[in-house]
């Protein structure tokens, strides 16, 4: 847990929820500060106790919902059952409290807790099945971090002939792919250490901020999350779509390209 400088905290004051591996959290920041944040580790399931871990976080900040302008949430790629859970919960909060709803894709959120570099920033999250949810990032010259590259699940074989500059990998597919990227890349290839390699709530809230500012909302009924990759299910019904992983239009993190429909979990 962590609570920093109260006494300086200044609205809009945002609640973020990242849900999308068994090591989430939950946060509440403000501009340029994490007010509030807090680790949930679960083998299963964070339903039981995420609301009351919110409530634990508004006591121990000594804040009320009044106080709370918008909620964000982690939209994936990621586990399917905790994306679910937590944009549930959010639109849930969001309706009985009258709160805005801010969607933050997790690999932006990954690739911005790397401090400014001028190297290629790469997130991998493991998506089981031989493969990574990943992007590509790299910062410009006033220091904004730009996405060049769709979300996409693919093989780390497959993304290390996509990579020819020096690249900084962060995230939990460094645990299973680390060997396997670094025979690929030699010398291009740096790691980011092991408390870099899930994404947090604070740096969801902090994206979330600037959304906030650009009034960029979601909409509760037709909110969904990034899934990336199709479900087992789908495959077998051949309904999974297409998801090129090809050059962006250079703008910072944005939307995602597309998504599935309900199912448990990315399961292997």
């Amino acid at each position: 847990m962590a609570i920093h400088g109260q006494q300086n905290i200044k609205p809009p004051i945002i609640l973020a929820l990242e849900l999308s591996s068994m090591c989430g959290s939950i946060a509440l920041v403000c501009r340029d500060l994490c007010i509030y944040e807090q680790s949930l580790y679960s083998k299963r399931t964070h339903s039981k106790r995420l609301i009351q871990q919110i409530d634990t976080a508004l006591l121990e900040s000594g804040l009320q919902w009044d106080a709370i302008e918008a909620i964000a949430v982690s939209l994936g790629p990621g586990s399917f059952t905790g994306l679910r859970i937590a944009l549930g919960t959010v639109k849930g909060l969001a309706m009985a409290f009258g709160k805005k709803i801010i969607g933050v894709a997790t690999l932006d959120a990954l690739a911005h807790q790397l401090p400014r570099t001028e190297k290629q920033i790469c997130p991998i999250l493991d998506a089981r099945k031989g493969e990574v949810y990943t992007s590509l990032y790299k910062y410009d010259a006033e220091g904004k971090l730009l996405r060049l590259c769709e979300y996409r699940a693919v093989s780390p074989e497959a993304l290390a002939e996509l990579i020819s500059e020096p690249t900084f990998f962060i995230g939990d597919g460094i645990s299973v792919y680390k060997t396997i990227i670094a025979e690929n890349l030699g010398d291009l290839a740096e790691f980011c250490y092991q408390g870099l390699y899930f994404a947090r709530a604070a740096a969801v809230g902090l994206l979330a901020l600037d959304k906030f500012a650009q009034g960029d909302f979601l909409d509760p009924a037709t909110a969904t999350p990034m899934y990336v990759r199709a479900s087992d299910a789908e495959l077998n019904f051949g309904t999974q779509k297409t998801c090129n992983f090809s050059k962006s239009d250079g703008k910072t993190p944005g939307s995602p390209i597309t998504t599935f429909g309900d199912d448990d979990r990315n399961s292997s």
